[in-house]
């Protein structure tokens, strides 16, 4: 006998359920897209801008995190920022000579803030994930820059210039935030992103 206020789920929601569980190749394949094309963007945009230019960081912070904001958008799973941080930071560790330990920290700032954006609303509303990315972008910066402080600890001025450096590229990216949520609202009117 069925007891008594319990709920029956059909098959097909049943397996709506267990697909939005598990990643899906095709999330994958959306965040490495994403992942390489932040970092060709960013690199390409520096090259242009020759080197420590104020106006290059924060061009290449603004189209770093406008793309995230779409990927966020596009991917409304747990574990999104994570992911990206697992890839972006494999690719700049394998292929451009990155650090071991700003990767850690980068999935650190990605989980905490993953889970930020789940108790706010789970992925529903914009502005959760605006404040997930912006956070994002933040925590990860912290923990680069106290990385840098354990290392120039008897050379502080080192310090202090690429704590300027991040102020100027975290401007960039606050930028970003605005000019994401621009884009993927009309990349939705598009029909490009269907959430």
């Amino acid at each position: 006998m069925q007891p008594t206020g319990q709920v029956k789920i059909c098959p097909a929601e049943k397996s709506r359920l267990r697909k939005h569980r598990y990643w899906q190749s095709g999330e994958l394949i959306t965040i490495g897209t994403f992942a390489a094309l932040i970092k060709i963007s960013t690199m390409v945009i520096a090259i242009a801008g020759g080197g420590m230019n104020p106006v290059s960081m924060v061009l290449k912070n603004i189209a770093a995190t406008s793309l995230l904001i779409i990927l966020v958008y596009k991917v409304r799973k747990f574990g999104v920022l994570a992911m990206f941080s697992v890839i972006s930071g494999l690719v700049s560790l394998l292929l451009m000579g990155g650090n071991a330990m700003l990767l850690i920290g980068s999935i650190g700032a990605g989980l905490i803030c993953d889970g930020l954006v789940f108790v706010v609303s789970g992925y529903s509303k914009t502005w959760a994930m605006v404040l997930g990315v912006g956070l994002y972008d933040l925590l990860a910066r912290a923990i680069s820059l106290g990385y840098s402080w354990f290392f120039f600890q008897e050379q502080i001025g080192l310090f202090f210039m690429g704590a300027v450096v991040v102020g100027i590229g975290y401007a960039g990216c606050l930028i970003g935030l605005a000019t994401g949520v621009f884009f993927a609202r009309e990349l939705r009117h598009a029909g490009i992103i269907r959430q």
